[in-house]
This record gives structure tokens, sequence and C-alpha cells, in this order.
């Protein structure tokens, strides 16, 4: 039987209004916590690592529809997993680095100078849906309805409607199928990029169906747009808000990447992630039953004070494991290699182009709501 207590309320304007002090609350107040719209959530960071480590009692079989790898657990995630980390293996990454600078200069030319602009628009969401389109091969006029797919998954993420989330979920479909069938099409003259590619791999000697590859690159698209957007908005925050620390990385570039993983440790880009309990299970004190939902709140375990101390410090010498960024254990980002090299370069060109970010305060900045995070407004100073 699933509890009947609500001990918060994740979707409550006080939550919603500043995401990370609510869960710095609840890691003290209540790190074990149980709520009708998430079921269990998880705050502290061991308690999280827990979870992570045990994948035979926390399955990621928590979606409704075809989650490939995420929503996979062993031995069919290891398969599939097998075909998708050889794309964001060292030599492809490596060779990507030119076209993603290349776009990353471009969009920082696009900034006003000595005036104030939204940057979350400006710059953090049009690098991301460039630099998503470019490495999977698709059409730039692809951007603006997977922009509008992002913003309204969220929303229904947000409002708990699962009807909206499906009919949200076929229409990206839609756009990916049209593209795989154009390349069948193609045949040989088939564009020669992520998307070619993936159409072609195979699995226990048969060919992905469509449906596979739709659920692959839906999985990457989330993880893309939304996250990549939110951790540039962050960054940029984070330097502007803190101009110590933007004149010592501008100073030394090469302190870029620690610095990178620090900041978003400090205010995170991913809010959460579900698994679900396979046998009953003491968390905490806390009784859970088998079948029931567990979220692990990444951005209040990355912020534990029992693993990194006041989690406010900005720090380069911490102890990388302890970063759950990517997450940890046999479902660690497989992209985290993509996205490290995305958010060094968009940085290093938005530090390259500029010689002063700060903060605006008129309009002031919005935070994002779950399941987003980082900000949806945000006003910054560019010289």
């Amino acid at each position: 039987m699933s509890r009947s207590v609500n001990d918060w309320d994740p979707r409550s304007d006080t939550v919603l209004q500043d995401q990370l002090a609510a869960y710095d609350d609840m890691r003290q107040r209540s790190p074990v916590a149980h709520s009708h719209y998430l079921q269990w959530s998880l705050f502290r960071h061991e308690d999280i690592m827990r979870v992570l480590n045990d994948a035979e009692t926390f399955s990621n079989a928590v979606s409704s529809y075809l989650s490939i790898p995420n929503g996979m657990d062993p031995p069919q995630h290891e398969q599939y997993r097998s075909i998708i980390e050889p794309y964001f293996g060292p030599e492809r990454i490596a060779a990507f680095e030119p076209v993603c600078r290349n776009i990353a200069a471009n969009v920082v030319k696009t900034l006003p100078r000595h005036a104030e602009t939204e940057f979350m628009a400006g710059f953090a969401h049009e690098f991301a849906m460039q630099i998503q389109s470019a490495f999977l091969g698709w059409p730039q006029t692809l951007s603006v309805p997977l922009h509008d797919w992002v913003r309204r998954n969220h929303a229904a993420t947000l409002a708990g409607d699962r009807r909206a989330m499906e009919r949200i979920a076929l229409q990206f479909d839609r756009h990916i199928r049209a593209l795989l069938t154009q390349r069948r099409h193609l045949g040989n003259d088939a564009p020669d990029d992520l998307t070619t590619s993936l159409s072609r791999e195979r699995i226990q000697g048969r060919p992905l169906e469509d449906a596979e590859i739709v659920s692959i690159l839906r999985n990457w698209t989330v993880g893309e747009l939304g996250t990549i957007a939110a951790c540039v908005g962050i960054l940029a925050h984070y330097l502007a808000a803190h101009p110590d620390v933007q004149h010592r990385i501008r100073m030394h570039p090469d302190l870029l990447p620690k610095a990178i993983d620090e900041i978003l440790r400090i205010h995170a880009p991913v809010i959460a992630n579900r698994r679900v309990t396979t046998r009953p299970v003491n968390i905490g004190g806390s009784s859970i039953a088998a079948g029931e939902r567990i979220t692990l709140f990444w951005a209040s375990g990355n912020r534990d004070e029992a693993v990194f101390g006041d989690p406010d410090e900005f720090r380069l010498d911490r102890d990388p494991a302890s970063n759950l960024l990517y997450g940890a254990g046999i479902h660690v980002c497989p992209g985290a290699p993509l996205a490290r090299l995305e958010l060094r370069v968009a940085m290093e060109e938005l530090l390259a182009h500029t010689t002063r970010i700060a903060t605006a305060s008129d309009p002031p900045s919005l935070n994002a709501v779950y399941p987003a995070a980082g900000f949806s407004v945000l006003p910054l100073w560019i010289e």
C-alpha cells in the first residue's frame, strides 16, 4: 500500500519560487519524504548513491512509453547502451569541436554590447538548439517546433497530465519518423550524419525499429535542449554574480572545466530522476513497499553538507566522484563527454568575445520551475 501522508508539496508556490532553497530545507527536515505527486523523494547524497548502485532493487523501468536506454534495466540496458556509447566516443567528440565552436562564436556575436540582454533567449536556447541540430544532422527548421515541444513537455510534466505527455511524445515522434523516412528514401545519398548512422544500427542481429530509434533520439533531445540551455544560463549567471570568479577564469581559462562542474554542482541544471522499487526496502527509517516510485533529487544531493560542507562554497579541489552532475552507477549519462565539450566551448567563446558579464536588475531574473532548472528569464549586462 502506498503511504497516504503528504510530507510536502513539490508543486507548491514556495517550492517552485526557489527550488534549491526548498530542497535544502527538505534535506534537513525530511530527507526521505512522501508526496501524492511524486510518492517518495530522496534528498541526501548517501541515499541517492545507494539507489544508483543497486539497480536490482531500484528499477529504471518507470516510463509508460519506450525509453532507451534510460528506462531499462540489465541486461537489456547494456545491450542498447553498447550501441549508444560510441556516438559519444573521443574521436566523434573531437571531430565535433570545430562545429561546436563555430556555432558558439556566431551566437555570441549576435549579443548586444554595453547593453542588457535576455540571455536565455538571446544565447542559451539558441546555442542549445543549433548545437543539437548540428550534432544529430537535423535541419535548423526544426528549432522552433522542438523548442515548443520541450516547453509543452515540461508544462505537462509539472501538471502531471499523462494524456498531454503522451500527445506531446507522439508529436515529437512524427518529426523524427519524417527524418527517418527521408533518409531511407535517399538511400546512399542520405546525409552522412548521426541520425542516418543510427538508422542503420542493429541489435541482436536485427535492425533497430523506428520506435527504438525515436526513443533514443527523444531521450537525447530532452537531455540536450533543456539541460544545455539551463547549464549555459546557470554558468553565465554565476559568473555575473561572482565577478571574482569570472576574473579568475578569464585570467586562467584552463580552470574552466573544473569550474563548470563545480558551478553546476552548486546550482543544478537537472532537478531529479526517477526509479521504482522492485521489493520492499527501508531508507532513512522509512519503509517503502515494492512498486513505489522514488524521485532522486540531484539538486539536493549535490548540495549535501555531509559531503560538500558549505554547499555554496566555490571550490576547485573537490573529489569529482562525489559530483552527481552526470549521475552515477550503470546509468551514468553516456552523453557526458558531449555535454562537457559543449559547455566548455560555449563559455570559452562567451568569455573570449566579451570583457564583462554582469547581473541586471530590471527586469529581474525568473527561476525555471519543476521539472526544469536554472532560469526561464535571465537579463544580463554584456560588455
